[in-house]
């Protein structure tokens, strides 16, 4: 199997402590990474990165099975390496496989096709475009790229460095992110669920206005989904229902466990296919607000284990829940981190822009 390859010599005066962080974040993102004081690897599920310290640089090093992969690796250790060398204002200029591009490979423009509003808080979209292949896969988080009103779209490039160079000014385009509910990549298609409220942000607007035809951009996947197991417990609200959903449908017949889920009352329950040894449970705020109530913390801790066997827990959630459940399974169940992936898909008070400035998974 061909192997492609690039490389990039950045300049820090910090080399051995850049190393050492940027790999310890990886393994936060859950990602083997190892390391020494002049050298490190980091192992992704689409290529590896290497790290390799220098007089006065860090050479960066991507390998992948393809261009797609490829590019994920480069955006990876270059997100991570400005974040690690920030003061320092790292200048990345990548040489090698793929570096004469300047399409983002993991970037889709699509079409709205169908609007239906599946409960009364819930609105799915049907957008359409084309080579969907990519998205069909475990990863289900998307960046969905919202046109400013009344401007003609302006999609992002890629950078030298490996990132996205974002348009200017007004063209800007609004990201936020979602999940996909379902994709089918042969009629060129996916679903995507909105939640409706009062104080609706891009998103929600968005699909409040959307009509067929209108024009947004798509980049991704990402993210980690399900892992095998005997028993399975899924946790999440409104906006963690959509990977749920997707989770319990392509569950073999013969898995086992429990999946909560918090809405605001009875009718925005949604009857979703899943095998008979999976427990459905609806937890019902009932005029509470979204994010106020810990239905979903104390009914995660009343969660019976089975004694044996392997375990797989996922929380998308509310942030303080995230932190209470993510708490209650690494410190009282003893869950590994390959057992278990909690994330904050959200915080209550924050817009995305500003929440997403810290790391909500880990």
């Amino acid at each position: 199997m061909t192997t492609l390859v690039c490389e990039a010599r950045v300049r820090t005066e910090l080399s051995s402590h850049v190393i050492a962080t940027l790999c310890e974040r990886f393994m936060q993102d859950d990602v083997q990474a190892t390391w020494s004081a002049t050298s490190g690897r980091a192992e992704f599920s689409f290529g590896s990165g290497i790290l390799e310290a220098g007089e006065g640089a860090v050479t960066l090093r991507a390998e992948a099975a393809d261009e797609a992969s490829l590019a994920r690796v480069k955006f990876m250790l270059a997100m991570r390496f400005e974040e690690c060398a920030k003061a320092e204002k790292p200048d990345i200029v990548w040489t090698g496989d793929g570096c004469d591009r300047t399409e983002l490979l993991n970037f889709r423009e699509m079409h709205v096709s169908r609007i239906a509003d599946i409960t009364p808080h819930l609105r799915r979209i049907t957008l359409t475009g084309q080579d969907l292949g990519r998205f069909d896969s475990q990863n289900f988080h998307v960046k969905l790229l919202i046109p400013p009103l009344g401007q003609k779209p302006a999609w992002p490039v890629m950078g030298r460095n490996g990132l996205p160079i974002w348009p200017e000014g007004e063209r800007r385009p609004t990201v936020r992110t979602y999940t996909i509910r379902r994709v089918d990549a042969t009629a060129g298609e996916l679903d995507i669920d909105f939640v409706m409220h009062e104080d609706a942000g891009p998103g929600a607007a968005f699909a409040l206005r959307a009509k067929e035809k209108d024009v947004v951009g798509l980049m991704g996947p990402g993210g980690r989904g399900m892992a095998a197991a005997d028993w399975y417990c899924l946790v999440g609200d409104e906006t963690g229902f959509p990977a749920i959903a997707r989770m319990l449908e392509a569950m073999p017949a013969t898995a086992r466990g429990v999946a909560l889920v918090e809405v605001s009352d009875a009718s925005e329950e949604q009857a979703i296919q899943h095998p008979p040894g999976i427990f459905l449970r609806f937890l019902h705020r009932n005029g509470a607000e979204p994010g106020t109530t810990t239905l979903l913390q104390d009914a995660v801790r009343a969660v019976e284990w089975p004694s044996g066997g392997s375990m797989f827990a996922w929380a998308g959630v509310e942030f303080e829940a995230f932190r209470a459940i993510r708490s209650h399974w690494r410190k009282d169940m003893k869950l590994d981190r390959s057992s278990h992936l909690a994330v904050a898909y959200w915080r209550r008070g924050f817009n995305e822009g500003d929440f997403k400035k810290a790391p909500a998974e880990d």
